[in-house]
């Protein structure tokens, strides 16, 4: 089970000095580096803006109005996490995003964002077009029935308390024993505490779950067939 923690990320300052964006996982591209698979929780993510990679995942604090950097050939979903509102304009065409209201948009277009009621903080999640597919849902988390999070996505934990523990891993998936069970076969792991805007990364063998109160931005990186 793997758990990418915010306070470890590094933050990365705009060009323009309008807000840091801290990376929390990207897969660079095939020709960057052929020995890397596609999906997340496979090699460890890929850090700085240059890297060629085809997804990326990040969280940015936004504390100035002022142009987003553009990223021809790629799409976009962003989702205000933190602050009331960003007023982002797409080619012209204002779009008022509200707290956990993902929104889609183009890479190619020109973009930028005002700030009417104070600095915002954005989950932001970019696939190259034709290769990948990005999606972002924001659940309810429950004390009563974990939420799983499952290979080819991440769960970030917007606000709240919880804890995740690895499942029960089925015999023949392949999943390694846990070591720190009893039997070594049939006992996950104890819970781990999250932090906010920590990121657990999705397992198909033993699939981690996340219990507790508050909200999970649901992030998943589909490979579309033939892209790469």
């Amino acid at each position: 089970m793997e758990i990418i923690r915010y306070a470890g990320l590094k933050p990365q300052p705009w060009r323009n000095g309008g807000g840091v964006t801290r990376e929390v996982a990207a897969f660079r591209s095939p020709e960057a580096d052929t020995a890397a698979p596609a999906d997340i929780g496979a090699a460890p993510a890929v850090r700085g803006q240059d890297a060629g990679w085809q997804w990326r995942v990040s969280i940015a604090d936004v504390s100035k109005a002022g142009p987003f950097s553009p990223f021809p050939g790629m799409d976009r979903v962003l989702t205000v996490i933190e602050g009331d509102l960003l007023l982002l304009s797409v080619d012209g065409v204002e779009h008022p995003l509200e707290k956990y209201r993902p929104f889609r948009f183009s890479g190619d277009a020109a973009s930028s964002g005002t700030l009417p009621t104070g600095d915002v903080r954005n989950l932001n999640v970019i696939t190259r077009s034709g290769a990948f597919k990005g999606y972002t849902s924001i659940v309810e988390l429950s004390k009563k029935r974990a939420h799983p999070v499952f290979e080819g996505q991440l769960g970030i934990l917007l606000q709240g308390q919880a804890t995740v523990s690895p499942g029960i891993a089925v015999a023949g998936s392949g999943a390694e024993p846990d070591p720190a069970s009893a039997s070594g076969t049939d006992l996950p792991a104890g819970p781990e505490t999250l932090e906010r805007y920590d990121a657990v990364v999705g397992s198909d063998t033993a699939t981690p779950e996340i219990l507790g109160r508050g909200f999970l931005a649901v992030v998943s990186i589909d490979q579309v067939a033939g892209g790469l």
